[in-house]
């Protein structure tokens, strides 16, 4: 087997550790799980970070051009993002909850796209504008994914105070964090698109294509500024705005990944030919 697919898979594996651990433990209330889940995710990082670095080295080209490395790239943010927050604030135990089992599934769904061969980018294509795109995509994914947790622990403490709810920041101070990353996801997609447009332009002489992919990735940055829209001028807050993160969260996925899986287009593999 490949070194790659080594450490792609054993952080696929851990990261399946991790997602079981956050979700027995919020079951069984035990809050011992989440340590294991939070250190499980943790391990899982490690090889997929070197998984990244070895199809990057051995192919010899960025490694997020197709679906597969897309995916991988995306959850590999995401996870970073969680890890930060969790090792900085150390408030919210189990909002791996929900940020695992999403990276799992993903990862999971990204091994079985995997090809052997890394597929070449055409040098017109080649553009530091792909880099800006490509972290303004994956951060504001890691974002909104976060804000989406934070959403279902609002929600799991209201419904179910007492245990290990009652270790939870306050309702308030969840509602104002999962805002905070909404507003990060927003500002980063808005990155995602202007970046976007501007490498286009310079690879097709124009800036925007109506590309599946780009009209899907308008309608979600729109979702998550009507969110903001909905807070600050109409003063939502609580389980409306939680219910709305997870909802825009699966709007999200299938709009990044889902769109350019399911039919051609010019994010599927960057083909130069669209």
């Amino acid at each position: 087997m490949k070194t790659e697919y080594i450490f792609f898979w054993t952080a696929v594996a851990l990261y399946g550790v991790s997602t079981f651990s956050y979700i027995f433990g919020l079951i069984a209330r035990y809050e011992k799980l989440f340590t294991v889940g939070l250190y499980s995710a943790l391990g899982g990082f490690l090889p997929h970070t070197l998984a990244i670095a070895v199809r990057w080295k051995t192919g010899g080209i960025e490694p997020f051009i197709t679906i597969s490395e897309s995916i991988t790239f995306g959850a590999f943010v995401a996870v970073l993002i969680f890890l930060v927050f969790q090792f900085s604030t150390k408030k919210v135990k189990p909002l791996g909850v929900l940020i695992m089992p999403v990276t799992f599934v993903l990862l999971g769904w990204a091994g079985t796209l995997m090809k052997d061969v890394a597929t070449q980018i055409a040098p017109a294509l080649q553009s530091w504008w792909l880099w800006v795109h490509i972290i303004g995509a994956t951060s504001g994914f890691g974002s909104v994914l976060a804000a989406a947790g934070l959403g279902l622990m609002y929600l799991l403490k209201e419904k179910k105070p007492g245990g290990i709810y009652d270790k939870l920041p306050e309702l308030q101070d969840l509602d104002n964090l999962s805002y905070r990353f909404i507003a990060g996801g927003f500002i980063m997609y808005g990155l995602m698109i202007i970046s976007g447009a501007y490498w286009s332009n310079t690879v097709k002489g124009n800036y925007w294509n109506w590309d599946p992919v780009e009209v899907w990735s308008l309608i979600s940055w729109l979702i998550y500024g009507i969110y903001l829209h909905l807070r600050i001028t109409f003063a939502w807050r609580g389980s409306k705005l939680a219910w709305y993160a997870l909802i825009a969260l699966v709007v999200m996925i299938v709009s990044y990944w889902g769109v350019p899986f399911s039919m051609e287009t010019f994010h599927s593999g960057f083909r130069i030919e669209h």
